[in-house]
């Protein structure tokens, strides 16, 4: 079943409840009416002595068990040319009720549908997602445009347009904050609990709610294009595209259906000519035969699984693009990382300062660097915003490319933040404790600020790129998952590099890397490989690896090309899903022996006249009911 997309309507409501669609509302009821009649036929017939009673009972039970199959299969043999199960048991069924066993084809059918109707609310639950994602969006929004604001509808919605947006409101399109102050519901998008608070300058996901704050934010993406719409289109991926298992098994019920219809009547004539059995006594045995041969349990079994534990990583905001995916991850061995963005935030914070008096250091820096917009500045005057520090008020600033920033105070002395050779520029001498700050710095693969006032060092400051919150708690449940090689494959200098995966607890480090230096490790690594990434350069790779992984916030290229996607941009849950995905391969593997060996042990047994019709139909259409349940346990899941 694939999901009719609609245009957006209105606003879901805030606890949104799940409801079925359409058809498998009708599957529900079909199932019901069948189940009803066959009562009511057993009823009428065995308790009442009713015959005619029972045969409405078994005649409405054939109908509403019987057409909707009847109808698949006639489908599937005009437009496909092929054979299926929905003949098999349709065909089992009619067999049954031609040899006065109408009870037996009614429960038959009954089971199928049952069956059937667990699958469809499995997929349903996918399509839910999709669904409930979609009702994210409002219908509109009021634009601030050439001075005028006015109501504009979500398809109006242009790049650059300016949203105003009030608490309550969704926001319809992913947007910059260019004023105001607010805190954001993000829960619909990434799953985080904890709304986000948002300044000037803070990036809006389209579907995520604007809690408290008026603010107005800027257009980046229109609405077909934004973080949800990636969303939409990613979740309508993962219910077309099939996992090895599924493609084979689809591959061979047709001729599996066609090998059985053929192994009827040569079980028939076996029996009755070869071995001298009666005609009804020997037809009795084939129809025995076909039933228990039906491949309901083999075909249904892998669908259910996948679909189920793809619902669930879903939930936990992990998303599929296919049940491939999922099967891929399944058998992952190494992971390798990508550095920037993806172990890290990508975002300069400051570590430490080595001064006599921290807070004077840090208001020098912090007025130099407010001058200069490198990302290292940039996480300077931030720190000392933070930390309620004022900048120093300073004039003449000057940039000196590759050495640092110079000024002048108020007061008229010179002022110098940067590098070493800064420091010596200006005649001034680190002492033992800033030189070992430095080489500690370095080694740590943090880059390094040296402040100072004419030949006088005030201090060090060390500014590095954040390591991403959790990240060395992700790594260990990585390996405590049974991922064997953890690799770090990243353009960044290799100092840096190896910190960066000492601190996190990734022992096998490539630096100083190029996109083609990456694709020939994905190669080289023992494999299957999963390559987890967030930028441009990493969508080579990703698309390489075996499995791509890219975090929510990396670029469209990167999220693109990748085969799984983590909403919440958090590594932790990767671990989860590789859980999942090896529970999910054991399921199929279970569901699958479970299934042939049915077929296999109970088959020859009907041929033998050892299995009666109703425990044939008991053990096939039972087997596949359970193993139906066994995959929709995963739904329970939560990584």
């Amino acid at each position: 079943m694939t999901v009719p997309l609609t245009s957006p309507g209105r606003e879901a409501p805030a606890s949104p409840r799940f409801q079925a669609d359409p058809q498998l509302r009708q599957a529900i009821l079909l199932t019901a009416l069948t189940l009803a009649g066959l009562l009511l036929g057993l009823a009428g017939q065995r308790l009442l002595g009713l015959q005619a009673l029972g045969w409405v009972g078994y005649g409405l039970a054939y109908l509403a068990g019987g057409i909707p199959a009847a109808r698949e299969a006639v489908e599937t043999l005009l437009h496909e040319r092929k054979l299926d199960v929905d003949l098999l048991m349709v065909l089992a069924a009619l067999a049954a009720a031609s040899i006065g066993q109408a009870a037996d084809g009614g429960a038959l059918l009954f089971l199928f549908s049952l069956s059937n109707t667990l699958q469809g609310w499995a997929l349903g639950r996918t399509k839910s997602a999709v669904q409930a994602l979609m009702n994210l969006n409002p219908e509109g929004v009021t634009v601030r445009r050439g001075g005028v604001a006015r109501w504009c509808g979500l398809n109006d919605i242009r790049i650059g347009d300016v949203l105003v947006l009030k608490p309550g409101e969704r926001i319809p399109a992913d947007a910059r904050i260019v004023s105001g102050q607010t805190s954001v519901d993000e829960s619909p998008i990434t799953g985080e609990s904890v709304p986000v608070d948002k300044a000037p300058g803070a990036e809006l996901a389209s579907g995520t709610v604007n809690l408290n704050g008026s603010v107005e934010a800027e257009v980046l993406r229109p609405a077909g294009e934004s973080t949800l719409a990636r969303l939409v289109t990613l979740m309508e991926q993962a219910q077309t595209q099939k996992s090895r298992a599924e493609a084979l098994g689809e591959r061979w019920e047709s001729p599996y259906a066609t090998l059985v219809l053929f192994l009827v009547p040569a079980v028939y004539l076996l029996l009755h000519s070869a071995f001298g059995l009666g005609a009804q006594d020997a037809w009795y045995r084939a129809i025995s035969f076909m039933v228990v041969a039906s491949p309901c349990a083999v075909v249904i079994s892998t669908p259910a699984v996948m679909l189920s534990a793809m619902a669930a990583a879903a939930r936990s905001g992990v998303l599929f693009k296919s049940s491939a995916a999922l099967d891929a991850l399944a058998g992952v061995r190494t992971v390798a990382f990508d550095k920037t963005g993806t172990l890290t935030q990508a975002k300069m914070t400051l570590t430490g300062i080595v001064a006599a008096d921290e807070r004077t250091a840090l208001a020098l820096a912090a007025g130099l660097e407010a001058h200069s917009e490198h990302p290292i500045a940039r996480a300077v005057v931030a720190a000392a915003r933070e930390r309620g520090v004022f900048p120093l008020a300073l004039r003449a600033a000057q940039a000196l490319p590759g050495l640092g920033i110079t000024a002048w105070t108020v007061a008229g002395e010179s002022v110098w933040a940067g590098n070493e050779r800064l420091a010596e520029q200006q005649g001034a001498a680190l002492g033992q404790t800033q030189s070992t700050a430095l080489a500690e710095l370095a080694k740590r693969g943090s880059s390094s600020v040296v402040v100072g006032v004419g030949r006088r060092v005030l201090g060090v400051l060390g500014v590095a790129d954040a390591l991403r919150p959790g990240i060395r708690e992700a790594v260990a449940e990585l390996r405590t998952s049974g991922v064997e090689h953890l690799v770090m494959l990243t353009g960044d200098r290799r100092e840096v590099a190896v910190a960066v995966a000492r601190e996190v607890g990734v022992t096998e480090t490539h630096a100083e890397l190029l996109p083609e230096d990456k694709l020939r490790l994905i190669g080289e690594l023992p494999g299957p490989v999963a390559m987890v990434g967030d930028g441009v350069n990493d969508a080579p790779a990703l698309a390489r690896a075996d499995l791509g992984v890219a975090v929510a916030s990396g670029t469209d290229v990167a999220v693109e090309s990748a085969d799984v996607v983590l909403m919440q941009n958090d590594l932790g849950k990767l671990a989860g899903a590789v859980r999942l995905a090896r529970e999910a391969r054991r399921t199929v593997a279970l569901n699958l022996c479970f299934a042939f060996g049915i077929v296999l042990i109970v088959a020859p047994l009907a041929v033998a006249g050892r299995v009666p019709l109703p425990l044939g139909v008991l053990a096939h259409e039972g087997g596949t009911v359970l193993v139906v349940f066994m995959g929709l346990r995963l739904l329970r899941r939560r990584l």
